[in-house]
């Protein structure tokens, strides 16, 4: 059995990804610092195939240990999102690029075979076009400190020689959203379906922007098609990953979600300028390795709405379902 090493893996989309690959047969160690606490992993501790390190990305030490016989990383530790790279800017640099570095330096010394970076549709920033979409070999035009890091350590990850043992493959992320067992309420499908459903009123803030949006679920079946794809494929490549059609505006999503709660109360404030607006040309990943997704937006809005109504979250506010 193959031995996959997940950084961040009690994180929103670790703690689905890991599942799936013990799903899948494979030996999965994940290393975390637990920055939001560990009770995404709980139900792991006894399976076989499953092993947690306590540890951080910048120390070596505890990178060497992790690293032993693994055969892929699939890399997703982070400080994730804008605000809270904003907020602690040095931290996110020393994460998000210097470890990042660090990391895949050691996983080529160590031998290893594959390395998957989690990376983001931000990358895009704001569309030169606003009538089209844009695509894997579109620029690059970050306009947070979160999406210049994960520029600069994709340019990084695809200018390593071809020679080099381990083989990098950088994916694009929509924005993410959906049920995980590291709950999160500040991404902005969960967000707005949270707000309506416990019977707030919503402030939108320029509706009429555009993101690409993708499910939890999907997001992590993509990094496993990946890790299952042939290297020649997959190999220094880059990939978005979503589906087309699931490019929406912020009043795309409100009135998705007032399907569900048509009584929601929606105070929308004009905003003309967002430095991000961007719709997504996904069929790549989909004409390359074959990738579908299974859930849209409408799924996840129903999954939120009924976690919430029937009370498996006591206090969604609680700063444990945030990252900045």
């Amino acid at each position: 059995m193959k031995t996959i090493l997940v950084t961040g893996g009690a994180g929103y989309i670790g703690s689905v990804l890991v599942r799936k690959l013990l799903e899948a047969n494979y030996t999965v160690r994940v290393i975390d610092y637990l920055s939001k606490g560990g009770e995404s992993l709980l139900g792991l501790l006894d399976n076989p195939n499953f092993e947690f390190i306590k540890g951080d990305i910048r120390n070596q030490s505890d990178l060497e240990r992790a690293l032993k016989d693994v055969w892929g990383v699939c890399h997703l530790a982070a400080i994730v999102g804008d605000p809270a790279c904003a907020k602690e800017p040095e931290k996110a640099r020393s994460i998000n690029l210097d470890a990042s570095i660090q990391l895949y330096n050691l996983c080529n010394a160590h031998g290893v075979k594959k390395f998957i970076f989690s990376s983001t549709c931000s990358n895009y920033g704001k569309m030169s076009d606003p009538e089209g979409l844009v695509n894997e070999d579109s620029e690059l035009a970050p306009v947070s400190l979160y999406a210049e890091l994960k520029v600069s350590f994709e340019k990084y990850l695809l200018e390593q020689s071809r020679e080099n043992q381990c083989k990098p493959t950088v994916l694009r992320f929509a924005t993410v959203y959906g049920l995980s067992p590291r709950m999160r309420f500040d991404l902005t499908v969960n967000e707005f379906t949270k707000e309506l459903t416990l019977g707030r009123e919503l402030i939108v803030y320029g509706e009429q922007f555009w993101r690409p949006y993708c499910h939890v679920q999907d997001i992590s079946n993509a990094v496993l098609t990946v890790q299952e794809s042939q290297n020649e494929i997959v190999d220094f490549n880059v990939f978005n990953v979503g589906n087309t059609e699931e490019n929406y505006t912020k009043k795309m999503i409100v009135d998705c979600i007032l399907k569900e709660i048509p009584n929601g109360k929606i105070k929308y404030v004009k905003k003309d300028e967002d430095p991000r607006d961007y719709r997504v040309d996904f069929s790549k990943i989909a004409n390359e390795l074959g990738f579908k997704i299974s859930r849209r937006v409408p799924d996840g809005i129903r999954e939120v709405k009924s976690i919430l109504e029937n009370g498996f979250i006591v206090n969604p506010d609680d700063d444990k379902y945030r990252n900045s």
